[in-house]
């Protein structure tokens, strides 16, 4: 399974930011269930199109795993995809594409998940595969050795070979002291070289239990019939005990992290994340929404702050970014991230970059850019939700970072009630030096000018959804 789960959501920020017209997702309700087993049932109907979405979803990730294991719920995912006791090996691909269907993975820092898609007719398909991969898989030494070089080749050219994504994981890894997002979802690889079946197996049956299983069904459904085949195909299956999940906060900052990183085949390219709490961890949420909001003042569209004055009027920067990714269940960053113009230095685009955090934190912002953020936010936010697959996204990201999908319906209105007053508020608090690390990415010394290497996947899946900063 291969595709980067940092992808599915760029505006994972905006994710939260652009709440607004959430309420265009909830009206017609999620029906929840709870098998005697103690496995939870999601079920979104949506009627516009004879089609199903199910993800089956475990909230155990990157951030789960004990330093020697890293990598291994995402070489687990792959495992997933192997034979069972009922089925050979490449039966599960072979039956969803004969039906006309899709299916694939991902894994996250908080998660990892299954899905499937089908003709609305076809749903007992992908719920009878399921059941039988989680009651029935196989592991197989041979199937694991060939797996584990896919895993090995997904990281030679997602980072090893990508000067980005060399960065990027250096970043994380130096920016967090003690929270387990300074780990990286495909693993690093001197774990992965000792990771064995044995790991993996024992992986499975610590988080893989029915009673830790979370499914998601969107589409043109009846949520009781739903229930009723779920019962059948995986009411059967015997709960086990789950890991207790310790807290493993982040200890506060002592000042800035800098560092600069050379790089073969690199070319200039600043990062600089700053500290700040997840909609899950922050003590009020109205902070969240309007660190969500912040993101999309600065770059939200060509008429935002930072392309509009370090791009285009001061013309310091090639291009600029900035994000927050606030459905996490522990702390996370706000990212500012840009290329300086082609006879432009780092340090200048460093320099430009925090002037306009200060510009923030002095006069803030005035409500026609908030407005114009709000507004854009609500557009990404329905034109995702227009699809069953991210309808079913939403739900399982919502529930594996520990909020409930129940938080949808207060988006719209958190999102109208943050003030100009509250974005300068949260700039003040969490855009501060103890909170920075900033990273300056340079070519080798040997490499002359060097190319322009890819950019990275913000988030990282493991499997084939989309998605945000952090996933394979």
């Amino acid at each position: 399974m291969n595709g980067m789960l940092q992808r599915i959501w760029r505006p994972l920020g905006l994710l939260l930011a652009a709440v607004p017209l959430a309420a265009a997702a909830v009206d017609g309700g999620v029906h929840e269930y709870t098998l005697d087993n103690e496995m939870r049932l999601l079920v979104k109907p949506d009627e516009r199109a004879p089609v199903v979405v199910t993800q089956l979803w475990f909230p155990v990730g990157s951030s789960h795993e004990p330093t020697g294991l890293t990598g291994i719920s995402h070489v687990l995912e792959h495992m997933m995809f192997k034979g069972t006791k009922n089925r050979e090996t490449g039966s599960f691909s072979r039956i969803i594409s004969r039906e006309g269907g899709r299916l694939n993975a991902f894994t996250g820092q908080d998660f990892t998940g299954y899905h499937e898609q089908l003709g609305a007719d076809r749903l007992e398909i992908a719920l009878e595969l399921g059941a039988d991969r989680l009651a029935n898989i196989q592991f197989d030494e041979d199937e694991y050795a060939r797996e584990l070089e896919v895993v090995n080749e997904e990281r030679r050219e997602r980072v090893d070979d990508n000067p980005l994504g060399v960065a990027r994981e250096r970043f994380n890894a130096m920016a967090w002291n003690t929270s387990p997002y300074r780990q990286p979802i495909i693993g690093w690889q001197h774990d992965l070289d000792q990771l064995s079946l044995d790991d993996v197996k024992q992986w499975y049956e610590d988080w893989y239990g029915v009673n830790n299983a979370i499914l998601v069904v969107a589409g043109d459904v009846d949520p009781d019939a739903v229930h009723e085949l779920v019962k059948e195909h995986f009411g059967p299956l015997e709960p086990r005990p789950t890991p207790e999940v310790k807290e493993q906060p982040e200890i506060p900052g002592l000042g800035e992290k800098r560092a600069s990183l050379r790089i073969t085949n690199a070319t200039p390219y600043l990062m600089m994340g700053y500290h700040v709490p997840s909609l899950a961890t922050a003590e009020e949420r109205e902070k969240s929404y309007a660190l969500s909001l912040l993101a999309s003042i600065l770059d939200g569209g060509e008429s935002a702050r930072l392309p509009q004055r370090l791009v285009r009027d001061d013309e310091v920067a090639s291009s600029v970014s900035a994000g927050y990714r606030g459905l996490a269940r522990l702390d996370t960053q706000f990212s500012l991230n840009g290329r300086p113009a082609r006879d432009g230095s780092l340090d200048e685009l460093e320099e430009a970059l925090r002037a306009e955090v200060k510009r923030i934190i002095e006069d803030g912002v005035d409500e026609e850019e908030l407005e114009r953020a709000r507004v854009q936010a609500r557009a990404d936010y329905v034109y995702r939700l227009d699809s069953v697959f991210y309808q079913a996204m939403e739900i399982g990201l919502l529930e594996t970072a520990g909020l409930g999908w129940q938080v949808m319906e207060e988006f719209q209105q958190a999102i109208e009630d943050i003030t100009p007053e509250q974005i300068q508020e949260v700039a003040a608090r969490y855009l501060v030096e103890d909170r920075l690390t900033v990273m300056h990415v340079l070519p080798a010394e040997d490499d002359g000018p060097g190319r322009m290497p890819m950019m990275p996947s913000p988030a990282g899946d493991a499997g084939g959804a989309p998605a945000d900063d952090a996933g394979y």
